[in-house]
């Protein structure tokens, strides 16, 4: 390369940003973050259903080098996250790198230049040397199939489009879902509505969640005391990395169970505590092994549930008529609103940009039997792309923004391998991507989430795990520490490179 790589990174939450920041730090200035919406923050952008804030303490979710120390509770709310997000745009001046209503439609390599090009949904072209897909894994909101929805006389949107002009007071509302934005959400609503059901395909494990107004004391403190943030995020960190062994080892199930047992003592407490009535705690009971799906936090969802006015289904929907929903039991639910908490297309990590690599090769179709990644970024055949919280960078316990500073930061690496070297493009060699998907999918074979009983977005329908980790947050650090040359194919070298740069 006669000029410094240049760089497209797709998407504006946490991924991009973090991509964007990392760049900027290492004296890279070429490159343009395209955005489809009108504003930064990804997910947070868009989520803005009542309720929506953080699960995971925001000490730790949030930029290692940006700690904030105006956070108004320990899990921060949607409108504090996203003004975060705004702020790191403005201090680390990446607002002219940005390009907003602009939705990438596709992506092609172009062998001969080394380089991709990119098309957007109006049909105007940008080249790159280096492609940074950052959609992120829950981008595309995910809204079951149901027979007769289209007839549903009602109003009806998923909890990612909240639709802000629904009135709900009064209003008979049907929640389907009882996942992470259920959780958010339904005791928000049970507040306004005159009737409201929640339609739950299976119960989650919830403990108690330690979240309350900061005092002004423990403001001034963060501001004022050095270390006391760091010693908070850190503490959250070896909270999340004492869980995963028991979540990603080859262990029974009884003892995932042991070793879980104060987090199990804690949700089986809160659940008996909160929820009086026999049959109800029965149906919000999970039936498998804790750590299968999500360990949700909160503290006013029981409570919610277990108010007169609200209900929660297990059986599940035949079909949605005029005037409600009916269920396998032949009950019929009228409803006036239906709030769809069903998450996202998961495992859908470009969805629905199309993207070809060398030969023309789909990723789609490579990825036919399951999405899959070298430490979920690169792929064989797609030169110079490397995603951004791509397959299996999921974590059961930790912080995603931790995963995405490590991923931020090997694929600066890359990009400053690239202009040290000369080379036109790196291509992860193929028995280094297929080495690394069968370890993967081998030591995951014998997790929890594939060992667990239960269903989740962490596993396809061939019941490969397709999100998660198979180690802990630290092993996942250690192995993007840097780009070793030698795990790719290094395609127009024209400069050496000394021996620690190679490796």
């Amino acid at each position: 390369m006669s000029k410094r790589p240049s760089v497209a990174i797709v998407g504006s939450g946490f991924s991009g940003l973090a991509t964007a920041i990392g760049l900027k730090q290492a004296g890279y200035t070429d490159f343009t973050i395209f955005e489809r919406t009108t504003g930064v923050g990804g997910v947070w952008r868009h989520n803005t259903y009542p309720g929506a804030a953080c699960d995971v303490a925001s000490s730790l979710y949030s930029f290692s080098f940006e700690p904030n120390p105006r956070w108004s509770r320990p899990f921060a709310p949607q409108p504090e996250i996203q003004a975060y997000l705004e702020h790191c745009v403005e201090k680390y001046g990446l607002a002219e790198h940005l390009r907003f209503e602009t939705e990438i439609a596709s992506a092609v390599f172009d062998e001969e230049s080394g380089s991709w090009c990119l098309t957007d949904t109006d049909g105007a072209t940008y080249d790159a040397d280096v492609f940074v897909p950052a959609c992120g894994q829950l981008t595309r909101p995910s809204v079951p199939d149901l027979p007769g929805l289209e007839s549903f006389a009602g109003t009806a949107f998923h909890s990612a489009e909240w639709d802000h002009d629904v009135d709900l007071t009064g209003k008979r509302v049907a929640v389907i879902g009882s996942g992470a934005s259920a959780v958010q959400l339904v005791p928000e609503v049970a507040k306004v509505a005159g009737q409201l059901t929640v339609f739950q395909r299976s119960a989650e494990y919830l403990i108690p969640k330690p979240d309350y107004g900061h005092l002004a004391a423990e403001h001034w403190a963060y501001r004022r005391i050095p270390g006391v943030l760091k010693a908070f995020r850190g503490a959250w960190w070896a909270i999340g990395e004492a869980v995963n062994p028991a979540l990603v080892g080859n262990w029974s199930n009884r003892a995932r169970e042991a070793y879980l047992a104060p987090v199990l003592l804690a949700t089986k407490a809160q659940l008996r505590l909160q929820v009086k009535d026999p049959e109800l705690r029965r149906r919000l009971t999970p039936d498998y092994t804790i750590g299968c799906k999500r360990i949700l936090l909160s503290s006013s969802y029981y409570p919610a549930v277990a108010k007169d006015h609200v209900d929660v289904v297990r059986d599940g929907i035949t079909e949605v008529t005029p005037g409600g929903i009916v269920t396998a039991d032949g009950v019929k639910h009228e409803v006036d609103v239906i709030i769809f908490a069903t998450g996202f297309q998961a495992k859908n990590f470009v969805t629905p940009m199309t993207v070809s690599g060398l030969g023309g090769v789909d990723l789609n179709a490579q990825w036919a039997d399951g999405p899959a990644a070298y430490l979920g970024m690169a792929i064989s055949s797609f030169p110079n792309m490397f995603l951004m919280y791509g397959p299996n960078t999921n974590f059961g316990g930790g912080s995603i923004v931790y995963v995405l500073e490590s991923q931020a930061r090997y694929i600066v690496d890359a990009v400053h391998k690239l202009d040290r070297t000369g080379a036109t493009y790196l291509d992860v060699r193929p028995e280094v991507y297929d080495a690394f998907s069968q370890e993967v999918q081998g030591r995951l074979s014998n997790s929890v989430w594939a060992k667990g009983g239960c269903t989740s977005w962490y596993v396809n329908s061939q019941g490969r795990v397709t999100n998660n980790w198979p180690g802990l947050m630290s092993e996942y650090r250690r192995r993007t520490k840097h780009v070793a040359l030698t795990d790719y194919t290094v395609v127009g070298q024209s400069r050496n490179t000394n021996q620690k740069e190679a490796s």
